[in-house]
């Protein structure tokens, strides 16, 4: 049989084990023992009563009247099981004395004082007067057997409650010391992976605390190399704004001042260029953001404000007729980080300009429960693609350019949140379009979940 692979599967085997083990050598050692006291005490008994008994004999024997009067039997004064039986008789081995329920066959031959033994019986002789009478005590060997059986019953069946119980507090107790290691497991279970930070391990054993130990250091070492990543791309696209906006204003410039229609196209295309690595750095510092800036905060703020924000900044580059807005009258309280909130709308609102129908508007709501809906007309992302457009650089194989990653830092704060980036292609009750939604928790919610904990 293999061994459990748990820690507590093993324990529970070898602590069950070596208690039954002991259990059972205890109970067999007890009833060796036992069973030797016993044959000891009756042994005793048996000789006690041959030494009372021998006097009273000769007394009867000897004040006879007619002394050639055979054997005699005493009578019961009140019926009962005689268990000890004994016979009284002289040198020449007739019977001068016997018990009511004595039977003669089963005393053997006179032999001399002491124990003797027969296939049925224990027997003990003595003698008295220069040994012309003797007297023999018989117990039944099954009698013996009954009182050793019934005693050792007696011991064996708290026993066998006991091995239960024994088994029952062993589990207990084996669980109650794993306590702190499946907390200690839990803990691990529900980290994501941008929660690097250290694990708590006070109430671990000290055989196991080296491990926590070992294993926060490692998740320290994780979140500085994560975190010197992040601070580079950060840095990075922080860095290429002023030389990309210089580069911008040159290539505007060529345009203005060359006459060369040639080179007014290439001015033109640099221009677009530039911008387009421009908005990629823009997206580069809002996923470095998303990943790794504080989500929660510990005041709440309006849902409805970010959001009129980022739509009322984009209605400054499109018609104001291409986004429609619809929120609740009364304010979406939640604690989510109001830039998180604004990074997360605007890539919604922009992945659906960019890649909606232009003769149809990006219908933006939000439901009082702080659920936000993007959704657009537009043709039909098959289920295949639709499972990848959260990834990172993923554009769906359409022909509209995009840097690919607005989706992945909505999918990142999305996750980050607790609720993920839900994707539908078509939109429900319609035969096209695309819709995205993601559930903000309120202000409200949060609090239930909270108490609940």
């Amino acid at each position: 049989m293999r061994s459990p692979r748990s820690l507590q599967g093993r324990l529970l085997l070898s602590l069950g084990a070596v208690l039954l083990v002991i259990w059972v050598g205890a109970a067999w050692t007890t009833a060796v023992l036992l069973r030797h006291g016993i044959e000891d005490v009756f042994d005793s008994s048996l000789q006690e009563t041959a030494q009372r008994l021998l006097p009273l004999a000769v007394l009867d024997i000897v004040g006879r009247e007619n002394p050639d009067v055979g054997s005699q039997r005493l009578g019961a004064i009140r019926s009962h099981d005689e268990l000890l039986t004994y016979v009284v008789r002289d040198d020449k081995g007739n019977v001068l004395l016997q018990s009511h329920a004595a039977d003669v066959s089963v005393f053997a031959p006179y032999e001399g004082p002491g124990f003797g033994r027969t296939a049925t019986h224990r027997l003990y002789s003595e003698e008295a007067l220069q040994g012309t009478v003797r007297i023999t005590m018989a117990e039944p060997l099954a009698h013996r057997a009954q009182v050793v059986r019934d005693v050792q019953m007696g011991l064996g069946l708290p026993i066998l409650l006991i091995i239960p119980a024994a088994f029952a507090a062993v589990v207990l107790a084996v669980r109650r010391s794993m306590r702190p290691l499946r907390a200690f497991r839990e803990q691990l279970e529900t980290r994501s992976e941008k929660d690097l930070g250290p694990v708590a391990s006070d109430d671990l054993p000290s055989e196991v605390a080296p491990l926590a130990v070992t294993l926060n250091a490692l998740l320290e070492r994780l979140r500085a190399a994560f975190e010197a990543e992040r601070s580079l791309a950060t840095n990075t696209a922080h860095e290429l704004r002023t030389p990309l906006a210089g580069a911008i204003a040159q290539a505007q410039r060529i345009r203005k001042e060359t006459t060369e229609p040639q080179t007014a196209q290439r001015g033109a295309d640099i221009e677009a260029t530039l911008k387009r690595l421009t908005a990629r750095a823009e997206r580069l510092m809002q996923l470095a953001r998303a990943e790794g800036s504080r989500l929660r905060l510990e005041r709440t703020s309006d849902l409805r404000a970010a959001l009129r924000v980022v739509v009322d900044d984009l209605r400054r580059s499109v018609p104001q007729e291409r986004v429609i807005l619809r929120m609740p009258e009364t304010p979406v309280m939640c604690d989510i980080d109001p830039d998180a909130t604004g990074i997360l709308c605007r890539n919604l609102i922009e992945n659906a300009l960019r890649y909606g129908s232009d003769s149809s508007p990006v219908e933006v709501t939000l439901d009082p429960d702080g659920l936000l809906t993007v959704s657009n007309d537009g043709p039909v992302v098959s289920p295949e693609t639709l499972a990848r457009l959260a990834n990172r650089f993923e554009r769906g194989g359409t022909l509209a350019r995009g840097s690919g990653i607005g989706l992945s830092i909505v999918s990142t704060i999305a996750d980050r949140m607790g609720s993920p980036l839900i994707l539908k292609s078509p939109r429900p009750g319609t035969q096209s379009g695309f819709e995205a939604s993601v559930k903000f928790a309120t202000a409200s919610e949060s609090k239930s979940l909270h108490s609940a904990a």
